[in-house]
């Protein structure tokens, strides 16, 4: 099937070959490897029980697009989920059990704060002084955009300079894990070493591999676990951990939007109204306590679903909305990846963007982008004022919604135009924002609904080609969970598109379900056992050349020997269903008997149907170099066999290769960022 060789980091650099016949492996030549035998996986689930650290306690970061925070949980009282303490700073008509992920460096670009603290402070800066400080939000939402992400990634400040993706998210999660090491050391009345502490950092399914990778390196720089000592820290996909917990929902705990039938004698259909009203009078009760009591039960909603059933967890965030499709496997109740995670970059962000196309429209881009540079702090506030404004918007709102616009961006405008902001939205031909007399943008609820339309538009289309897979068509639930999920307006429009298809549940805390749910996988990482690889993984080997099977520009003679080089031998395909801690072990042995040195590539592609490591789309990811000399006098066999294993865990990939007659071996991590 596909690749050959394995060059060592001493042969040159592989790229895309320029020209069909430009054959990796040809400029290599002696350390070429064949396949031994057929491959066959074992269900390796024994070797990982004596590697179980004993931690104090688990602690969740959920490392949002918008706002970010922690939970906690001590080993020894489970069903308590503690939620960090309040934020000083929290903004107006915004809960603020979480922070803002916003980040602010000194000129120096030395960290400075993160949060509401970075917000104010920033804010306060004189303005020609701000334009010093490097100023960053929403910036996760980079990880997801950029193709070709490296451990050299870019991010842009407020004020246009540039700092390292890497450095700001070791400085985010540095941040997290010193305040929640404080909080703990203040709980237990002695200090907290992070040796305690198992971490669980949440990222968004649809992420592709180099983003969790990259999660994992910022998460090593932050010292919230090392390679050394990998299990320490746990890459959690958000759905996962929305799934889990919403497993332990109580019906008192959520609410239910469809009109299905009763559900344990609850009627879900007094009316959708009353269900939003009471789930926000939910949301205010809740917001005082931080702590909250996770029954040691299955829910009531889980114990009417039975073994095969299905159901389907909407993530949404401030950045992207994933969708993941489970299976309950009885009688543990453990989760199974039916489908792979979808979904796309349509979170409330999109709002934020409509929000600003609709400024561009009444005040001119060119203003809007100059006001950006020119005054930071202002649209910064400004920003905040549409946020507040933006958890007014309800489907049945009658009344306008007033947003302030900064004292700055009045004054700028007259400045940069030469007439007043009242004069522009006189003469722009958006008839339903208007001008009141106390300084205010005055939109009609069709105004805001309007900005909402096209992010809610692309979740519910995309929902709905979900619907039409035959794995999904049977779903039962769909729980909405994440910070978007708050939204009245999101609410309204998945349960008018979908109320009929299957019951819609949102758990009351919405915005914390993530985070609670990566508390309890924390606490017990197995509850999740299956899930579907998002690539096809495997290594380059050479095969015995078969004239008129395989293409000409792959024969490659040998000491003789006719071998097609290249060939992607697979060890596993994607979207094949893949259990935690399951090992692939393929055998192989050196092409050359006196080679001293084999080299493994390992390789990957989002296609299944992959013959050769130049097919467009295979990217190397991984090399195993294993010297094969010091067999201290005992004869080798003339067949040496070089066993080599995978083993698929969260979102990690480890691969080994051991040579049978030694037994050396070498392990390397599948790495995407540096190859």
């Amino acid at each position: 099937m596909a690749d050959k060789e394995a060059s060592g980091s001493d042969g040159p650099r592989e790229t895309a070959p320029t020209s069909a016949y430009s054959s990796p492996a040809r400029s290599l030549g002696d350390t070429g490897i064949t396949p031994l035998s057929p491959s066959h996986i074992v269900n390796d689930t024994d070797s990982n029980v004596s590697e179980q650290q004993s931690f104090l306690v688990v602690v969740a970061i959920d490392f949002g697009t918008t706002s970010s925070g922690y939970a906690y949980s001590f080993t020894k009282e489970p069903e308590c989920i503690h939620v960090m303490r309040r934020w000083e700073g929290g903004d107006p008509g915004v809960s603020n059990q979480k922070t803002p992920t916003t980040i602010l460096l000194t000129p120096e670009r030395k960290f400075h704060s993160f949060g509401y603290a970075a917000r104010d402070f920033y804010h306060d800066l004189d303005p020609n002084e701000a334009k010093q400080w490097l100023y960053l939000e929403k910036f996760k939402m980079k990880l997801h955009t950029t193709g070709d992400l490296t451990m050299d990634t870019d991010l842009t400040a407020a004020n246009g300079k540039k700092v390292k993706a890497l450095e700001i998210f070791a400085y985010a999660l540095q941040y997290f894990k010193e305040q929640a090491l404080k909080e703990l050391s203040d709980q237990a009345g002695s200090e907290f070493e992070n040796s305690d502490v198992r971490w669980v950092i949440t990222v968004p399914a649809i992420w592709k591999q180099p983003a969790k990778q990259f999660m994992r390196q910022a998460a090593y720089q932050a010292g919230l676990a090392s390679p050394e000592n990998s299990e320490q820290l746990i890459i959690a996909l958000e759905p996962e951990a929305a799934s889990i917990y919403c497993r332990k929902l109580r019906l008192h705990q959520m609410i239910e939007l469809s009109s299905k039938a009763a559900v344990n004698g609850y009627s879900g259909s007094d009316t959708v109204g009353a269900g939003f009203t009471q789930a926000k009078e939910h949301i205010r009760r809740n917001r005082q306590s931080r702590t909250f009591l996770v029954e040691n039960v299955i829910g009531e909603i889980w114990s009417e679903l039975e073994e095969g059933d299905k159901y389907l967890v909407v993530d949404s965030g401030g950045g992207t909305v994933d969708l993941t499709v489970h299976q309950i496997r009885l009688p543990e109740g453990h989760l199974k990846e039916l489908y792979k995670a979808t979904g796309g970059p349509y979170g409330s962000l999109g709002v934020d963007y409509e929000f600003e196309k609709l400024l561009c429209k009444i005040f001119g881009e060119d203003f809007i982008e100059q006001f950006k540079i020119k005054r930071p702090a202002a649209w910064v506030d400004l920003m905040i004022a549409f946020e507040s404004r933006k958890r007014a918007a309800a489907p049945d709102r009658t009344n306008p919604l007033n947003i302030t616009l900064p004292f700055s961006f009045i004054d700028y405008y007259k400045k940069f135009r030469g007439h007043s902001v009242e004069h522009a939205l006189r003469k722009s031909n958006v008839d339903f924002v208007k001008w009141s007399s106390q300084g205010m943008l005055r939109m009609s609820p069709d105004a805001m609904n309007a900005l909402f339309k096209p992010t809610i538009d692309s979740i519910i289309e995309h929902l709905r080609d979900l619907f039409q897979k035959p794995e999904v068509s049977t779903v039962k639930f769909l729980f909405l969970v994440g910070g978007f999920a708050e939204a009245p307006l999101l609410q309204q429009a998945v349960q008018a598109a979908f109320g009929d298809k299957c019951r819609i549940i949102i758990p009351q805390d919405v915005g914390l379900t993530i985070l609670k749910g990566a508390v309890l996988f924390g606490l017990d990482p197995a509850v999740i056992k299956v899930r579907r690889s998002p690539l096809t993984y495997g290594v380059g080997v050479l095969n015995r050349y078969v004239e008129g099977k395989h293409p000409p520009e792959k024969l490659l003679v040998k000491d003789g020997t006719r071998w097609c080089t290249d060939v992607f031998d697979k060890f596993i395909s994607a979207d094949q269903s893949v259990a935690l801690g399951e090992l692939v072990k393929r055998s192989y042995t050196p092409a050359k008997p006196s080679q001293l040195v084999i080299v493994i590539n390992i390789y990957s592609s989002e296609h299944d149907d992959v013959s050769f490591i130049t097919d467009p789309g295979v990217k190397k990811c991984g090399t195993l170099r294993l010297d094969l000399t010091g067999t201290s006098g005992t004869a080798v066999p003339a067949r040496r066999e070089i066993q080599t294993l995978m083993q698929f865990g969260d979102t990690e990939i480890k691969a080994t290769a051991i040579d049978i007659a030694t037994s050396k071996s070498v392990k390397v991590g599948i790495d995407f960022l540096n190859y």
